[in-house]
């Protein structure tokens, strides 16, 4: 196989809690990731040089060592003494520093693509041991679908598939560094954390609705205080039907679940109307 095309799918966060945090600075998580039909194409294609040549469509990503689909191939072209080399090329559509994984996607996907192309014999099981020193949310991507993230999101458990229904995804026309927040995120007594298990019991059951009203992110605390346009963002989707909206990740991309895709459709309407968010999409949920 000398050439392979793939799509690598975002990610939101139907619950995320935070739990503590690890003498290295690393916070112990839980979370319930969703898989989306929402992707960057990623087209791989063997060349003779022993080189990595990334292109994308966005002109600030960087295209070296400092993209982490880039350190995907070279982890496997390095530990494999590969003598042929890759270009990657990469045509973004998720949106990028949004809280939906779209490195850390587009990264799964180089180290399966290799897997392939270069026949390695890789289980899914040494491949997410690779993943993770690549980032926490790398074997999920690899994993897709619907899990339960624990430890620093490594531990992964596979969940029922969800209830398929429309999604609208809106990003608006900031970034928010994972990092930052994080780091301003507070823990004590008060904290209200979301509740994972009964979250995972009305999955269980395909309950969407009990999902909707049991949904939970701990870091919108951080996030919202910061930049209150995913507060708006948030009340306008209520607003026009969706059983709920959430930020994804450490945002700043607000993600709400319908019933139906015509509500969602005008749902994203009125979001476009509104001017407050830059890049809205309607989608549907993927499971594997």
């Amino acid at each position: 196989m000398d050439e392979i095309r793939l799509k690598a799918l975002a990610k939101i966060n139907l619950g995320l809690d935070v739990t503590g945090c690890r003498d290295d600075g690393y916070h112990l998580v839980r979370m319930i990731m969703q898989t989306i039909h929402l992707f960057d194409s990623v087209q791989m294609e063997k060349i003779t040089e022993p080189d990595i040549r990334l292109t994308a469509n966005i002109r600030f990503l960087p295209t070296d060592e400092h993209n982490i689909a880039y350190k995907a191939a070279k982890l496997l072209m390095d530990e494999f003494n590969l003598k042929q080399g890759i270009h990657i090329d990469i045509k973004k559509c998720i949106p990028v520093s949004a809280g939906m994984a779209g490195g850390s996607t587009d990264a799964a996907a180089v180290l399966y693509g290799m897997n392939q192309m270069y026949e390695l014999k890789l289980s899914q099981r040494q491949l997410a041991k690779r993943a993770l020193t690549l980032g926490a949310d790398v074997p999920y991507c690899l994993m897709r679908g619907t899990a339960l993230a624990e430890g620093i999101g490594e531990k992964l458990t596979r969940l029922p598939a969800v209830p398929r229904c429309p999604v609208v995804i809106a990003k608006p026309g900031i970034s928010v560094s994972t990092k930052w927040v994080y780091e301003r995120l507070s823990l004590n007594e008060q904290t209200q954390h979301p509740d994972i298990d009964q979250l995972m019991e009305d999955i269980k059951q395909q309950d969407l609705k009990g999902m909707a009203s049991h949904m939970g992110n701990i870091l919108e605390g951080v996030t919202i205080k910061e930049y209150p346009v995913i507060a708006q963002i948030k009340e306008k989707l209520m607003e026009h039907g969706a059983l709920q909206a959430m930020m994804s990740g450490s945002g700043p991309t607000v993600f709400a679940l319908f019933e139906e895709r015509g509500q969602a459709r005008a749902a994203a309407d009125a979001l476009r109307a509104s001017g407050i968010a830059r890049q809205i999409y309607v989608t549907t949920i993927f499971n594997v």
